[in-house]
């Protein structure tokens, strides 16, 4: 098995920032972070009327933690900058994007969800980084762009398509085999060497269940969201309907 991630830090840097909102009476954001972080410390500092995990819109996969000293408050240091961009000649993705940034230096926590959309590229940040990428980030894979700051909060939407896999039954290692169209052992290998992960966080064991609308995701294979089950075989195997990201 892979080693763990050790969030030890990042829970004292969180627990930083919670008393200092507690002793300075103001709010305090930390930077973005992934999901399977979101996870682990959604476990030591759950969602409340003090502390909110908010991404700069509804759905949003990377996000910060904002810890408010009153409940009422509705503090964010989120903004998002935008560009219009021509596709017919040059593609632009989510890679082109992420290697812009990185050529600029720029701390991967600084950055929120950045997406392509109706010919818009969208970068999700915090305020100051903001002003700095408008500035600085003027070309992406040999296309000149010019940002702006934009009150509006786009939405990231993804493809998905239905399919349908069947499976022993509704243990993480059979479902895993089902999506990955490979045996029983070999997903439990996977599973062993860190690559699943149930609802953002690193599946340990093989037997446990994968219920409705658990997202499952396998490295090198996809992202899935079990949608539910379809229907039993004759021979007592599950027909498993699942949405699976394009």
């Amino acid at each position: 098995m892979t080693d763990q991630p050790d969030y030890a830090a990042l829970a004292a840097h969180l627990d930083d920032l919670k008393n200092k909102c507690e002793r300075w009476h103001c709010a305090v954001a930390s930077n973005f972070m992934n999901e399977e972080e979101q996870a682990a410390m959604m476990k030591i500092f759950p969602p409340s009327a003090y502390i909110r995990y908010d991404g700069g819109y509804e759905g949003a996969r990377r996000k910060k933690v904002i810890f408010l000293y009153d409940e009422e408050d509705d503090f964010s240091d989120i903004a998002c900058i935008s560009a219009e961009i021509d596709q017919r000649f040059r593609k632009i993705g989510h890679r082109d994007i992420l290697g812009a940034l990185m050529a600029l230096q720029i701390d991967r926590h600084s950055l929120g969800d950045h997406f392509v959309q109706n010919n818009h590229i969208y970068i999700y940040t915090n305020e100051t980084m903001a002003e700095y990428l408008v500035q600085h980030l003027t070309g992406i894979n040999q296309l000149n762009v010019s940002f702006r700051l934009t009150d509006e909060r786009p939405v990231q939407h993804f493809e998905q398509k239905r399919i349908t896999v069947v499976a022993a039954s509704e243990r993480a290692d059979a479902i895993v085999a089902a999506l990955a169209h490979c045996s029983r052992s070999n997903a439990k290998e996977m599973i062993r060497q860190g690559l699943v992960q149930l609802n953002h966080v690193t599946l340990e064991e093989p037997d446990e269940l994968c219920n409705n609308n658990v997202t499952i995701s396998i490295r090198g294979i996809g992202r899935f969201t079990y949608a539910g089950n379809a229907r039993t075989t004759k021979s007592g195997r599950i027909a498993a309907e699942f949405l699976q990201e394009m």
